[in-house]
């Protein structure tokens, strides 16, 4: 576990800082002495710890949706929570097979303790990406608002707190944004398909008999010389019903 400081490190044998370690360093540089800015950055960070804090708005938005017995909005909130919960578990996967380190020179300040030292992608980029995105559909709120509104500052404050590479937290945040759209997308295809099977009840009942037909064709002997003849007829005296 890394340890908090705010301490910089200037060492002209260090020589000029190159592409990621430049480029976080310029962000230090611009923002780590503004008032506010670390003590945030540290908020942020614990909030987003592990996706506990996404995870506890979703509760609570699932519990009033409960309480005014509104279903639909209790399945919306219960997908923010697992969007959330889900995004963090891909990127602490994909850690894991990257191993890339975090940020480790000397020059860049170090403001946060860290459950693990890998680095790609930041998973607090990815989960509070698909947690905006979920928790705003689940709120009804305009789609761009919550992702516009939370996911530049937690980003940018990974790289305030020296523990992630710019690299880390966009990779995260599309990862995050895949996730969004692969629960939207799951949830979308069950309500067609709940619709498709409302509207169409005599054709659903007949695939579910055909799925059972199939199935008992492969039963062994005479259980499948008397089970599908069977089968056969009942589905049909159902199809002309």
């Amino acid at each position: 576990m890394s340890s908090e400081s705010i301490e910089r490190v200037d060492d002209p044998a260090l020589g000029d800082p190159r592409g990621e370690v430049a480029a976080l360093i310029a962000v230090q540089g611009a923002l780590v002495d503004k008032p506010g800015v670390v003590s945030t950055a540290r908020g942020l960070s614990h909030f987003g710890e592990h996706s506990l804090g996404w995870l506890a708005i979703s509760a609570i938005g699932w519990g009033l949706a409960v309480k005014r017995n509104d279903p639909a909005s209790e399945r919306l909130w219960v997908q923010a929570g697992v969007g959330a919960f889900g995004a963090h578990a891909a990127s602490v996967i994909i850690k894991r097979i990257v191993r890339r380190k975090r940020p480790h020179d000397p020059r860049i300040v170090v403001g946060v303790s860290t459950p693990s030292r890998l680095s790609f992608p930041s998973s607090h980029a990815t989960s509070t990406t698909a947690a905006a995105i979920l928790i705003g559909r689940a709120a009804g709120l305009p789609r761009w608002l919550l992702p516009a509104a939370l996911v530049p500052p937690m980003l940018t404050s990974r790289l305030v707190l020296g523990v992630h590479y710019p690299s880390d937290v966009a990779a995260g945040a599309v990862i995050g944004a895949l996730s969004a759209t692969a629960i939207t997308a799951g949830d979308a295809l069950v309500e067609r398909t709940a619709q498709t099977a409302a509207a169409h009840p005599r054709t659903t009942r007949a695939a579910a008999w055909a799925v059972r037909a199939s199935a008992l064709a492969v039963a062994p002997g005479k259980t499948a010389r008397v089970a599908v003849p069977a089968a056969a007829r009942v589905l049909r005296s159902r199809e002309n019903a």
